[in-house]
């Protein structure tokens, strides 16, 4: 496959400097750019393709291989066996003499992956040995690998306006405010009961960005407070959240029961799942779990204390 689709001039100049300067900051600068790019690659004609794209890839036109095409690439043996994968930043960097049966344009990390999954046949690439030559060992590939495999993990997923909208409900009710109740026990619950929709709020603001602009619809009225002294050492405060969290994933109430002898709070939730309403709970530690389901009935308070009283 030609790389008439590839542009990798960036890599090829920073390859270039560190031809002229290896030093650390130089090799570093090339793996950077690398660990983003496409390269080609020397390999045998893919088996599983038909005579059509065997004839564009003999012609050097670029061709979308089917994902259960066998790929065999090329390898360098040095003389004492070791077998390297060798890459290229181009066409260019490929003498004559030393052109393969075909060239693959694929992504590094794809290049990365056949050696991990080699199982030690294969552990070190060289980008461009004709030119430059410059050896990316065993450590090195471990090294881009750990670094690929964390961006990854960092990729930003995006969200509707109203799907982060939910995921804002839920921080807020199964984790800033029992965190902050915790933290600050009685004190916080009165905070509460006192400020209501008001004192939720400020998580609400918490959660944006902007300096805690809300760009949706959430106001103070939309929640209600209510507390209910229960028994002389257990009080239990109601919280209703807004009329949209009232479907599947969202926690739509919340009871949080204050212990006057212990000075101990327990806070419960009421979520909708995929298998009816059910009764969460969220303990000191931020763990969240599934307790049982709610009553049908709309027996909540008496459920929330039966949880209290087996506790």
């Amino acid at each position: 496959m030609a790389d008439n689709k590839l542009d990798n001039a960036k890599l090829e100049a920073a390859v270039a400097d560190f031809a002229q300067n290896r030093q650390k900051e130089y090799y570093a600068k090339v793996m950077e750019i690398l660990e983003k790019s496409m390269v080609l690659m020397p390999a045998l004609p893919p088996q599983g393709i038909d005579e059509e794209t065997q004839k564009q890839m003999k012609a050097g036109k670029p061709v979308q291989l089917p994902k259960e095409a066998k790929i065999l690439p090329c390898l360098l043996r040095k003389e004492s066996g070791e077998q390297i994968l060798p890459i290229f930043t181009s066409t260019a960097q490929i003498p004559q003499d030393k052109k393969s049966p075909s060239l693959l344009a694929i992504p590094f990390q794809a290049c990365l992956s056949m050696i991990m999954a080699s199982k030690g046949q294969v552990e070190v690439m060289v980008l461009n040995p004709f030119t430059h030559n410059m050896v990316l060992t065993k450590e090195i590939l471990e090294v881009a690998k750990k670094r690929m495999e964390a961006a990854r993990q960092q990729k930003t997923i995006r969200v509707s306006e109203k799907q982060f909208q939910e995921l804002v409900h839920n921080r807020v009710s199964l984790y800033l405010l029992p965190k902050y109740l915790f933290e600050h026990k009685e004190e916080g619950l009165k905070q509460l009961q006192h400020e209501e929709g008001g004192f939720l709020m400020q998580f609400y603001k918490e959660s944006y960005p902007e300096n805690g602009k809300i760009p949706v619809a959430v106001t103070p009225e939309e929640f209600s407070v209510m507390t209910l002294n229960v028994t002389e050492d257990m009080q239990i405060t109601r919280v209703d959240m807004p009329d949209s969290t009232m479907k599947k994933g969202m926690c739509f109430r919340v009871y949080s029961v204050w212990m006057r002898k212990t000075q101990e709070i327990i806070y419960y939730t009421m979520e909708k799942t995929e298998q009816g309403n059910y009764i969460g709970q969220v303990t000191s530690d931020g763990k969240h779990e599934m307790v049982e389901p709610a009553p049908d009935n709309g027996a909540e308070i008496e459920a929330v204390m039966n949880l209290v009283t087996r506790m």
